[in-house]
């Protein structure tokens, strides 16, 4: 027997976890090695012995079977989506997630709960130069692929490919084994610890579905000034795809498309394009950095009083990288490189951009140069008013490892070069690692806190939208133990608009659109944004709810998705029926598999957030006030009610819920504040909270925004006071709902000092 904390091999070949059998027929050369140090006791290491060599091996580690799994995998070169399943062969190529639901304890779904449920999460990892990932083959077998990216590298030692951990949480499970997996490999930092960018509390626009590549200083200001006139300002902009000075080979193969880039193009010089240069010519270069990107950064700043701009660039400087020889940049010392792409991301969906970098190659900037260039071109931004960067198409690196000692090792170098010249040059952690979906960089990423986490939005294609919420969903369960998850850009005016407001509200990420000027929903975006430029962002970044993590939203034709999150004192809970499309793994893309689908019932249960009791006041009888967004409702939900509610969704459909804990006070009353009703996220806006008892008893909160504020209470309130000016208020018998009115103050962020007297 093989053992680890928890976890070991059986003599008769069964791995188990917590005595649960996870995987039977378990190969003699599988070794399981236990975890050293911390805090998870039920984790361990899987390995195989093994004399091959081979710059990438398949190990079969042993058959999983009848056990309900969810997991998160590349399905195509730069981005991963969800897949549940239930056998090995249900688990597709390029794994880089696993989570096993090794006993259910009880039947979850109408609120039975047991702590005896086990889940067992399974993280493949880097070792030395070689990425493992996970996949199944056809006789249930789960399999450890090891790669390296490089013919010449060849040799591993192959002992700890794969993290084991087990516990009764599956979100305490998770974070702590990538935790655990941080002190082993000391190359990355989990989230925690990292700085995060201000830019993500504030309201923001993008250039990109606006006008793509054919964005101009004159475009530019147009966006922001159509947004500023209808009461919501930007703080912050993403300058995208379009400013660079870039050309095409003389012999390249052009790229066309109206909605992208044309990836042929090489970076042709670190400055600006003409575009951007005070009255640029093109053909022609403007010398002086003031009538340079300097011009246009600071008379948007100045004009439209923005906090942060951001401009795009690849982590190769450009699609096709940086052109060789050119003037001013042979000191990169950049050569042609042609892509190698690995058997498992050739299995899954074909990428057009990656296509055109194969057939016309890239050039990739030496290794050993590639701080410098970075530092060039961030130190040229900052001169130029610019804060940040979003760092695109970053995935290319795995494809470029040969002749450079494998992926991992080029990943490392590139990535440890980007991450000290942000550090140099932009003060605040200011960077959007984007088309990142794999491990080589997550496991390289010590400082970098923002990550784009799924595919993008894409304004035409109907398929799209559900996939989109729900992909973000389950790859946040991974992706938001190393960064925070960015949910990408939208159009406020558009079909599906409301959807992917409410899920960013949830998210707990940044918000930001991507309008054409004077194409914009203002109604919408109020929900969103406060007249200030501010948003309520939830702290956490937000996950599946535990009874949805291994349920399909998007396909099984029965489910909702229903996210969660945490605000300072309550939670907050997006419900979506995302049935109808999903990513279809014969036909390799996004597919709309069921035109209509049916109408679905679900259960909402307090406890569907966890970690509950984190914002619940000492003594919480469990006792809990659910507030329904659409439908205005609100709802008393005991700790004892047997019955959950239920709510009904069309296909696209939404509802948000603000969930409070109650408070009983001295002298019996029953007070729970939810927040700013009109806006998504409620309850982001009460930032202090603080119960005082005596004769009567006193509410004193904190408010940051404006709008009708609303809170339940048992009994009407004597007197409500804002900033100790007396106030008129609404209140409603039969629900018990409080209604007053801030109005919107002057002050950026103000908190308004609201005392309610019951």
């Amino acid at each position: 027997m093989t053992v680890g904390a928890g976890i070991s091999v059986s003599d008769d070949g069964k791995l188990m976890v917590l005595g649960n059998c996870i995987l039977h027929d378990v190969p003699d050369n599988i070794v399981v090695t236990p975890a050293s140090g911390g805090t998870l006791a039920n984790g361990a290491f899987i390995g195989v012995v093994s004399d091959q060599i081979g710059s990438r091996r398949v190990f079969p580690v042993g058959k999983l079977e009848e056990l309900r799994f969810m997991c998160v995998f590349r399905f195509k070169m730069w981005w991963m989506t969800h897949r549940m399943g239930n056998c090995g062969q249900d688990i597709p190529f390029e794994t880089q997630f696993l989570i096993v639901e090794a006993s259910d304890g009880s039947q979850f779904g109408m609120g039975n709960e047991n702590d005896s449920a086990v889940y067992a999460v399974f993280l493949p990892i880097i070792e030395g130069d070689f990425r493992a990932v996970l996949q199944g083959n056809e006789r249930n077998e789960l399999e450890i692929c090891l790669e390296s990216g490089d013919p010449a590298v060849d040799e591993f030692e192959g002992s700890l490919l794969v993290f084991v951990a087990a516990g009764s949480d599956p979100f305490d499970v998770i974070t702590d084994a990538v935790k655990s997996v941080e002190r082993h490999l000391q190359t990355f930092s989990h989230c925690e610890r990292k700085k995060m960018p201000d830019m993500l509390n504030w309201f923001g626009w993008c250039t990109w579905d606006a006008f793509y590549t054919n964005v101009t200083s004159e475009s530019l200001k147009e966006g922001l000034e159509s947004l500023e006139k209808g009461g919501i300002p930007p703080k912050f902009v993403i300058i995208d795809d379009g400013w660079q000075s870039v050309g095409m080979d003389a012999n390249g193969t052009e790229f066309k498309a109206d909605n992208s880039a044309n990836f042929a193009n090489r970076l042709t010089h670190i400055k600006e394009n003409h575009k951007f240069q005070k009255d640029g010519k093109e053909g022609h270069r403007v010398e002086d950095p003031a009538l340079g990107l300097r011009h246009i950064v600071t008379e948007i700043k100045e004009k439209h009083s923005l906090k942060y701009a951001y401009v795009w660039h690849a982590i190769t400087g450009y699609w096709g990288g940086v052109t060789p020889g050119v003037t001013e940049m042979e000191h990169y010392e950049s050569k042609l490189a042609y892509p190698i792409t690995s058997p498992g991301v050739q299995s899954n969906e074909p990428d057009q951009a990656l296509e055109s970098i194969i057939k016309n190659g890239l050039g990739l900037v030496n290794p050993e140069k590639v701080f410098n260039f970075y530092d060039e071109l961030h130190s040229y931004l900052a001169s130029a008013g610019i804060d940040g960067v979003k760092v695109d198409v970053q995935n290319i690196l795995e494809t470029l490892g040969a002749g450079h000692g494998g992926r991992v090792k080029l990943a490392r170098k590139y990535h440890q070069a980007l991450e000290a010249s942000i550090a140099r040059n932009f003060h605040n952690n200011d960077i959007i690692s984007c088309m990142s979906h794999n491990t080589d960089g997550l496991y390289s990423a010590k400082r970098t806190a923002v990550i784009r986490a799924s595919d993008d939005f894409w304004p035409r294609d109907p398929a799209s939208h559900t996939i989109h919420i729900a992909s973000v969903a389950y790859n946040t369960v991974f992706l938001g133990e190393f960064m925070k998850p960015d949910w990408d850009m939208f159009h406020s005016l558009h079909p599906m608009a409301e959807y992917h407001g409410a899920a960013r509200a949830v998210g707990g990420c940044a918000i930001y659109v991507s309008d054409k000027p004077g194409q914009h929903d203002f109604k919408l975006l109020r929900k969103l944004v406060l007249p200030d430029g501010s948003i309520l962002r939830a702290k956490l970044p937000g996950r599946p709810t535990r009874d949805c993590l291994f349920t399909d939203p998007a396909r099984d034709g029965k489910s909702l998705l229903k996210i969660w999150n945490l605000n300072e004192f309550t939670r907050v809970m997006g419900i979506f029926n995302c049935q109808g499309a999903g990513w279809c793994r014969i036909g390799k893309t996004n597919m709309i598999h069921d035109q209509q689908p049916d109408k679905i019932t679900g259960y909402i249960r307090a406890n569907d957030v966890d970690y509950l009791a984190k914002v619940a006041d000492d003594g919480w009888n469990g006792d809990s006030v659910i507030y329904s967004h659409l439908g205005g409702e609100v709802i008393y939900l005991p700790n004892n009610a047997t019955m959950p509610i239920t709510l009904t969704l069309k296909a696209r459909e939404y509802e948000v819920f603000t969930v409070i804990p109650v408070k009983i006070l001295s002298n019996g009353s029953k007070f729970a504040p939810i927040g700013l009703i009109k806006m998504f996220n409620s309850g982001g806006a009460i930032k202090e909270l603080r119960y005082q008892s005596g004769r009567s008893a006193n509410i004193d909160m904190k408010v940051r925004g404006c709008g009708l504020f609303g809170a339940y209470s048992s009994t009407q309130p004597k007197r409500i006071t804002v900033n100790l000016e007396e106030i008129c208020f609404e209140y409603e018998d039969g629900s018990g709902l409080v209604t007053l009115s801030l109005r919107v103050p002057e002050e950026e962020l103000y908190l308004w000092s609201i005392t309610i007297e019951l």
